[in-house]
Order: C-alpha cells, then structure tokens, then sequence
C-alpha cells in the first residue's frame, strides 16, 4: 500500500499563549487562523497560518503545565524560509534579540520562541 498525503500541522506546547502568538506574529507574520478551547478550560488548541501554505503552526497551551517544558538535546526545530529580503529580516530577528545561533557559511540562522523552540530562517530560493 502506497500512502499520499500532505503535512497539516506542527505541534509545540507553550507556557504563556499570548506571548507566544505575538512572538510568532511580529517574527514570522504568522496570524491565528483559528482555536478550540476545552469546556472546562484545560487547554486552548491556536492554529498559526502564513497564509499561503496550509500548513499551520498549532500552539498547545495546558492550563496544568505552567512550567517550562524540558525540551532536552532535542535538535528538531522548525524552518522559515523568508520571502523578503533575507538580510533585513536578520536585522529585525537581531533588534528582536531573538536570534540564537548563525552560520554565515550555509547562510542560515535560528530564532528561539518564548519557550526556547528553534526556528531556522532560511532565504526565498
């Protein structure tokens, strides 16, 4: 059996739902496209869009975990690439001082979210 399909979604679970949603806005352009919310309010589900893919960024946030989440050696992390110009949006990830690690030689960078998730910016091709 072959299988075909397409990605949907990624999944993180945050601390802090709000600060998280104006992180991903003002250093992605992401905008909620829609939520649901548990009827005893133990978890808000907040689905991210670009806007041009359907793909979406689902934000978990879980009224009993208010700690941090231990993400460990865990190099999985997300990929943006930009499309405007790459290096004034580098600039702006720097005045955000949000940008974590670079590596000029492959031309890429990483930003990390309130809850320390990585997110690797890459230019349009």
């Amino acid at each position: 059996m072959k299988i075909t399909g397409k990605f949907d979604h990624l999944n993180i679970n945050v601390t802090n739902l709000e600060k998280s949603i104006a992180f991903y806005n003002k250093a992605l352009g992401l905008v909620e496209d829609h939520r649901k919310e548990a009827p005893d309010g133990s978890f808000i589900l907040v689905y991210l869009t670009d806007g041009s893919s359907n793909f979406m960024l689902e934000l978990t946030w879980l009224r009993d975990h208010p700690d941090a989440y231990e993400l460990g050696e865990n190099e999985s992390h997300l990929c943006f690439r930009v499309a405007e110009d790459y290096d004034k949006v580098r600039e702006f990830h720097k005045e955000m001082e949000c940008i974590c690690f670079e590596n000029t030689t492959m031309g890429l960078y990483f930003i990390n979210d309130p809850d320390d998730y990585w997110i690797e910016i890459l230019p349009a091709k």
